[in-house]
């Protein structure tokens, strides 16, 4: 049997540099996952088997609502658009590999590396000083700036707004409804399983394109939720998404009652919703500065939860990092609401991302698998690939600091290897046996999968916690 490894820091600790940080994480810095036994506290597992353990998060293959569904093949099948499994694999492969907006000064220092590179190979191909070509004739010196272009255009991503017209909202309902649906009601059905009591009346959808936002809260919220607000700069999206809702129905009403579609969001900050989502619309904004301002505009409206989904690249994880920054920091002028925000999932600590702080930057993401809407050219059963972040308004202090799978789980004889992402900050690499960890949490990592919680606290997590308060209280008298 190979000897179980142990546990090894891979990234950097936080910066406790940061203004107004090092109390608020001190305490949940010292929660370090020591690999040694299950959470036993409050009758741990109760009476449950262990493939369903607190930390389990997962599901199978999603189905759409059938009144959805069918509302989306008929409207295929009255289409008239031509090479239709054409232009949805086009669309789709186009918005997976989009990435942000290239801000006016990163180009321009971009532009002016160039340059500078230009003008040394120029100075080495005439074995002349750079100091000497540096005042270049009028002609040369236009003849280096449009190089200098060239090389831009060639070497950087042309980030286009898509105008949402009839046609390409069809398109997209087509080519990404049944994928956003998935990844959404993944999101929102871990709120569902680890918070059972909230449940919320209202809900904001930002970017809400085809409505799936709405579909997938009412499936999981259906009994509570009475207000869908659907947010969407495109009238021929909202028009798309009023169809959908209606469906098949000879009277023409919604299929739940309550939906609402707006083209801006409600203006007053009093104005506020219990469940706020956008969900891959945070990369259709044009700049950094209008993403910062959406997402502190869209906190100010969270009474509850703020979720946001992006696309699992490195491009979706790194905008949805950008927004939790925004929003820990809080650097609101005036603020509406007193109450922290807290990471809710899937991060278990208010850290930096220790997947951006290394030399190999990676994406958070995870997978989804669901049953695909039923058009020809679509397969059985597909997986999205999507990143996430849900903040909640409040503390946390509820919640169990249990590390997150990041990776598939490895089974091999009598060990198995997980990658978790742990509440001190760091990724760690474990392997867990039956022999040395026991049988509970062997079970349970068995049992897990990327995305889940894995039940492990350091023993000695409560007395360090009370050393740190002692000691602050000390430092504070």
């Amino acid at each position: 049997m190979a000897a179980p490894r142990r546990l090894w820091q891979a990234w950097g600790s936080f910066n406790s540099s940061v203004p107004g940080t090092a109390l608020a994480f001190r305490g949940l810095a010292t929660v370090i996952p020591n690999v040694s036994r299950v959470d036993n506290t409050s009758s741990f597992l109760d009476k449950l088997p262990h493939r369903k353990h607190p930390g389990v998060v997962h599901l199978k293959n999603i189905s759409l609502p059938s009144e959805l569904v069918e509302a989306a093949r008929f409207l295929v099948s009255k289409s008239s658009m031509r090479n239709m499994e054409k232009q949805t694999k086009a669309l789709a492969n186009y918005l997976w590999s989009r990435k942000r907006p290239m801000e006016t000064v990163d180009l321009r220092k971009k532009a002016e590396q160039v340059e500078q590179q230009l003008r040394q190979e120029m100075a080495h191909i005439h074995q002349k000083s750079k100091d000497a070509l540096d005042s270049l004739s009028e002609v040369d010196e236009k003849k280096l700036q449009k190089k200098v272009m060239n090389i831009i255009r060639k070497t950087t991503y042309h980030w286009e707004k898509l105008d949402y017209t009839e046609e390409l909202s069809f398109l997209y309902m087509a080519a990404r409804m049944d994928g956003v649906f998935a990844a959404v009601y993944r999101a929102l059905h871990e709120i569902q399983k680890r918070v059972p009591d909230f449940q919320p009346r209202t809900l904001l959808d930002f970017g809400s394109g085809t409505g799936t936002v709405s579909w997938a809260a009412h499936s999981i919220w259906g009994e509570t939720i009475n207000e869908y607000m659907n947010i969407d700069s495109s009238a021929a999206m909202l028009d798309l998404a009023e169809k959908l809702m209606k469906g098949l129905s000879e009277n023409q009403n919604p299929c739940f009652p309550g939906v609402y579609f707006r083209q801006f969001l409600p203006v007053s900050p009093k104005v506020k919703f219990d469940l706020v989502v956008s969900a891959y619309s945070l990369n259709e904004l044009s700049s950094y500065s209008e993403r910062v301002e959406t997402v502190r505009t869209l906190w100010r409206k969270t009474d509850g939860f703020l979720v946001l989904v992006e696309n699992g690249t490195k491009e979706g994880h790194q905008i949805l990092m950008e927004a939790r920054d925004v929003i820990l920091k809080g650097t609101d002028k005036v603020v509406h609401d007193p109450r922290e925000p807290h990471v809710f999932a899937p991060c278990p600590h208010h850290l930096p991302c220790p997947l951006l702080s290394g030399d190999r930057v990676l994406p958070c993401n995870f997978t989804q698998g669901y049953y695909a809407l039923p058009f020809s050219w679509n397969p059985a059963h597909k997986e999205e690939r999507f990143s996430f972040l849900i903040l909640h308004r409040g503390a946390g202090e509820t919640e169990e600091p249990w590390p997150r799978i990041t990776q598939p789980v490895l089974c091999r004889p009598r060990h198995i290897h997980v990658r978790l992402c742990c509440p001190d900050g760091s990724l760690q690499h474990a392997v867990i046996t039956a022999q040395k960890h026991g049988r509970d949490l062997y079970r349970c990592a068995r049992n897990s999968q990327c995305g889940d919680r894995l039940p492990v606290l350091n023993p000695d997590a409560e007395q360090v916690l009370e050393e740190e308060r002692i000691s602050e209280n000390k430092d504070q008298s």
